[in-house]
């Protein structure tokens, strides 16, 4: 099996769980934007700004160029920075089973455990669904 089929189906498979959570995830792409506009709009900042700070904040990445002056924009902070902690692990829990399914799908196809970098997978079920061979 060639690293591109096995690719394609990986990211075949992150597209469709992307779609199943997708109402999920736009919920948390709006609750940390919603909250990052308002501290945009109390500080002052232009509205890239206050983007760049909420994604910035949100994903734990904290360069500290923007800081909230005032008390309601920093417990505002510290909401986008706990919602920002749930999309990072509803995207860490998309990718594993995006990989869980490609690893079986690779073991269905070859008959062996499938190694990526330093880790072999082993996944206990088959694939849910079966992928046409291209």
């Amino acid at each position: 099996m060639q690293s591109r089929q096995i690719r394609r189906t990986f990211f075949r498979e992150l597209f469709r769980l992307v779609r199943v959570v997708w109402p999920i995830l736009s919920w948390v792409l709006f609750a940390m934007a919603g909250p990052g506009l308002l501290i945009g709009h109390i500080e002052g900042w232009r509205i890239d700004e206050a983007l760049y700070f909420t994604f910035v904040t949100g994903l734990t990445i904290g360069y500290g160029d923007l800081t909230p002056r005032h008390v309601v924009s920093r417990l505002l902070a510290v909401v986008i920075g706990f919602t920002g902690i749930l999309l990072t692990g509803l995207v860490v829990a998309l990718s594993v089973e995006a990989l869980r399914v490609t690893a079986a799908f690779y073991r269905s196809e070859t008959g062996r455990s499938a190694s990526f970098g330093s880790t072999t997978c082993t996944a206990r079920q088959g694939p849910k669904e079966e992928y046409p061979r291209e």
